[in-house]
């Protein structure tokens, strides 16, 4: 008779983990704004996890009470430090979120394995000379774009911004569908602009940050931060990789499917699939 088998012992291949996205939004947003590439990007298998930072989404936080960047990027942070020792996410920052995301490479850059800018501001150590070019000029839409806030006095710099309602979607927008920017219009927030100014990643281990693989995502129709503005973040410090995405400042609404597609590309550039 044939020796008995015993099925708990017949090891089976190891299933294959999914990389998990972080996605991090930029100034004036939250985690709704990836509401349509998360659900994508879930039913496709991957594990997707959206930050709200401090005074945005569902956040209770007033703006103009957030006055360091380390206060306002403190969600992310502390996500990053709730990390197991031996997991690895891949970090997605829109627009300003790439302030956040950088500061997560400089003190969490073992926990990364990727780091996908998105129509980002990409600075390796923030804000720090005249050269910096991550701050939106919309001086072509005239000398009021902005609702400001005044949380320091009248006299003081403003601490809070918000584009005005009824130009969001000609700056923002404006290739998105309307119902997306109608919704945005509802749940968009000011941002602690004091705050962001204030993003300077010095004094920390620059080597860290540069072992971190970095991806841009251009968006070519972009009327916040201008393709020109973008190609000169890109040539100051490199990534492996520049992908290009016809759309406006947003594409989580105005081409959800093509981010969603090159988001897992970018994660296949590092042998994640």
């Amino acid at each position: 008779m044939g020796e008995e088998i015993n099925m708990r012992e017949i090891k089976k291949p190891a299933e294959v983990e999914k990389p998990h996205f972080v996605l991090v939004h930029g100034i004036s947003g939250g985690a709704w704004c990836w509401y349509k590439v998360r659900c994508l990007m879930e039913n496709s298998g991957y594990k997707v996890s959206c930050i709200n930072l401090k005074g945005s989404g569902t956040d209770p936080s007033d703006a103009n009470s957030i006055h360091s960047f380390d206060d306002y990027n403190k969600p992310l942070m502390d996500f990053m430090s709730s990390l197991t020792d031996n997991e690895k996410v891949i970090l997605v920052g829109h627009s300003a979120g790439g302030l956040s995301i950088t500061q997560a490479s400089h003190k969490f850059g073992n926990k990364i394995r990727l780091a996908v800018y998105l129509a980002a501001t990409m600075l390796k150590l923030g804000f720090c000379t005249d050269e910096d070019q991550g701050i939106p000029d919309l001086s072509a839409f005239g000398n009021d774009v902005y609702q400001l806030g005044f949380g320091l006095g009248a006299d003081q710099p403003p601490t809070s911004a918000i584009v005005k309602q009824e130009l969001q979607r000609k700056i923002i927008y404006q290739m998105s569908p309307q119902e997306d920017s109608t919704l945005a219009a509802m749940l968009v927030r000011p941002g602690p602009i004091l705050a962001l100014r204030s993003a300077r990643f010095t004094g920390v281990n620059h080597e860290e940050v540069d072992r971190v693989p970095r991806v841009y995502i251009k968006t070519m129709h972009d009327r916040v931060v201008k393709p020109e503005q973008q190609d000169a973040m890109i040539k100051r410090w490199p990534p492996s990789d520049v992908y290009a995405l016809d759309s406006d400042h947003s594409p989580f609404f105005s081409a959800p499917f093509l981010l969603a597609g090159f988001l897992i590309k970018a994660a296949a550039s590092v042998g994640c699939n």
